[in-house]
């Protein structure tokens, strides 16, 4: 069972805020306190090659639309994971009021493909930062230029850890 269908199954099932079983077969805890400025209710940690960061999972359609927008401050190391069956990803940066670094990842949680310092839009017509790849299965968005300084690479694993 890849990270998608894990992280699909415990969004789905009611009451599962603490998944004690998915946590002791794969080390994770879903379901952390809110810390610094996350607001969403589900949150999880993840590894990102050397890097580890405290993510909102954006899972329902208002969390995804909304994603970080109208955010004046992001943590280093703190983000947003956003979940997809795998398909083509194209974000924009509308209402964003951060430069924030966007990483592509597929089902199995590979990273893909790195967009950098995705700078912050209020015009309009903003620009699209599509994949590059039809089988992304999981977004990750930090803090601009984290990724950099976190040494994450291309074909690092994205991790869930506890």
């Amino acid at each position: 069972m890849n990270l998608f269908s894990l992280l699909l199954n415990h969004s789905l099932a009611p009451g599962r805020r603490h998944a004690a079983p998915i946590a002791a077969l794969l080390g994770l805890c879903l379901g952390l306190p809110i810390a610094g400025d996350l607001h969403a209710a589900e949150q999880a940690r993840v590894r990102v090659g050397p890097a580890a960061f405290q993510v909102e999972l954006a899972q329902t359609q208002e969390e995804r639309q909304r994603g970080l927008m109208f955010r004046r401050h992001l943590p280093a190391d703190q983000g947003m994971l956003f979940i997809q069956p795998p398909a083509r990803a194209e974000f924009w940066m509308k209402n964003t009021l951060i430069p924030l670094d966007l990483l592509y990842f597929d089902a199995a949680g590979t990273l893909l493909q790195i967009v950098p310092e995705a700078q912050p839009c209020r015009q309009q017509d903003c620009p699209t930062y599509p994949s590059t790849s039809t089988a992304v299965g999981y977004i990750l968005e930090i803090k601009g230029g984290e990724a950099a300084r976190q040494a994450i690479q291309v074909g690092d694993p994205l991790a869930l850890v506890h």
